[in-house]
């Protein structure tokens, strides 16, 4: 109320600035909590939108309450997902937050080469490193597999999967068709409200 009228901060450079200081500040809470125990990290690499590589990057690990806490702390766009590549990535990453190799415990990736081969993947160099981060296939991953290779034997499971694609891409493709099918169903609560 005692603010000017026009200090709204909806600029998008304001905007951008109220993003990152809340980032910040949630970085420094989960580093705070981490303190100086070991803890684990969860990688998976993926190509967005802009077709740049980027790189999500979790940590996982046991608080002062003994309980099992898994943050998500950045995103880091990397020119490309050779091991090499990542690794650097990630030193430059625990240089920026104070995190140490040497307090790694696990490592979590998919099954891709670059992320668990056995002589040069990223598990490998981390391990020359630290030889006590050891690795674990990502079991989201194995669990996807899994359902995929079930999915794929189950004829009526495939159809049920091509159905749901087919409807999520129809509905989803279009602004303009997600906004009417939003419509048609809060009409519809409307109607039943009213009975």
């Amino acid at each position: 109320m005692n603010a000017p009228g026009n200090n709204q901060m909806i600029a998008p450079k304001i905007q951008k600035q109220l993003v990152n200081a809340c980032a910040v500040e949630t970085t420094n809470a989960i580093l705070a909590d981490l303190g100086d125990r070991w803890f684990t990290l969860l990688l998976d690499e993926a190509r967005d939108c802009s077709v740049k590589e980027q790189m999500a990057v979790v940590i996982r690990y046991v608080n002062k309450h003994g309980e099992v806490i898994e943050r998500f702390m950045a995103v880091v766009h990397v020119a490309t997902t050779t091991a090499a590549c990542l690794k650097e990535a990630i030193d430059s990453l625990f240089a920026k937050y104070g995190l140490s190799v040497a307090r790694l415990r696990g490592q979590g990736y998919d099954g891709a080469s670059n992320m668990s081969g056995e002589f040069n993947g990223l598990k490998s160099l981390i391990m020359k490193e630290n030889p006590y981060a050891l690795y674990v296939h990502c079991f989201a991953h194995q669990l996807q597999l899994v359902v995929v290779a079930v999915a794929q034997a189950n004829q009526y499971v495939c159809d049920f999967m091509w159905i749901v694609g087919s409807i999520v891409n129809t509905s989803a493709s279009s602004c303009k068709r997600a906004d009417k099918l939003r419509q048609l169903e809060h009409d519809r609560k409307v109607k039943l409200l009213e009975r």
